[in-house]
């Protein structure tokens, strides 16, 4: 595949108001790729749009929108077809985990969350890949370590991240021979507000991390290569953590896992 060409891209963004979405949406925009940026945070959102704007001259557009909530995918690209706005690449980053025993967990968050870190990713991803097979552009889903192996207390987060790693690699497959790039990003630990969210035993005793800007950088060169990867897992450790998996039968998988983990 040639080079992408950022200047000549619009880019939308979700999960854009902090974190790894924010780090996407400055790197592209230094680079000169236009942004669509969608959260649920307006403030924050119209901020980031003002900044990236005067700094680097880019067209940014804003678009609130709660994406945990049943069809919101469909209405993000309603709104962008209504705005006249041709998005040529996509990162699907929205997401967020839960930490707990899935029976104590409140039953309507587990929903959010498989709405958005599942549902809306696949209606975002279906709704806009004619447009983006047609662009030279690309479509990257942010997974997870946690999409490797099962975890338990954060078992539900973990089984979402393993489906977009599996939705991810087939789409990749469904995609050669177009100009479309595909690519899994899986970050490990990252200094975002994940942990605020998800609960600091999600850290699973663990203190060192990636920055947003680390991961970025992790994925644009996936995507830089002349032959994209189906997925990439940000940082070296991370990446040969998630190998060792392969080694051992399920059950002693799941309980090492379960070890590691424990915040204890």
């Amino acid at each position: 595949m040639s080079r992408i060409d950022h200047r000549s891209q619009t880019t939308l963004v979700t999960g854009a108001s902090s974190g790894i979405g924010t780090a996407f949406a400055r790197e592209l925009a230094r680079r000169g790729s236009g942004l669509v940026l969608v959260a649920r945070r307006a403030e924050r959102l119209e901020a980031l749009a003002a900044e990236l704007t005067a700094a680097h001259g880019v067209k940014v557009e804003v678009l609130p929108a709660d994406l945990s909530r049943p069809g919101a995918a469909e209405e993000v690209h309603a709104e962008v077809q209504r705005r006249g706005i041709g998005v040529t690449s996509l990162v699907n980053n929205a997401g967020f985990g839960d930490s707990g025993r899935v029976h104590e967990q409140d039953p309507a968050r587990l929903q959010d969350m498989v709405t958005l870190n599942v549902g809306t990713l696949v209606g975002l991803s279906r709704a806009f890949l004619p447009a983006l097979r047609e662009a030279d552009g690309y479509l990257v889903n942010v997974a997870s370590v946690a999409a490797y192996q099962p975890i338990p207390d954060l078992a539900v987060y973990a089984a979402t991240k393993a489906f977009v790693l599996s939705f991810t690699e087939a789409l990749w497959h469904e995609s050669r021979g177009t100009r479309l790039r595909v690519l899994c990003l899986s970050p490990g630990l990252t200094g975002t507000e994940f942990l605020d969210v998800a609960g600091e035993g999600a850290a699973g005793g663990r203190t060192t991390m990636q920055t947003p800007e680390q991961v970025v950088d992790t994925a644009l060169r996936a995507l830089g290569r002349r032959r994209v990867p189906p997925s990439v897992v940000s940082g070296r450790q991370n990446a040969l953590t998630t190998n060792l998996h392969r080694f051992l039968p399920r059950r002693a998988a799941v309980e090492l896992v379960a070890r590691v983990t424990s915040p204890g």
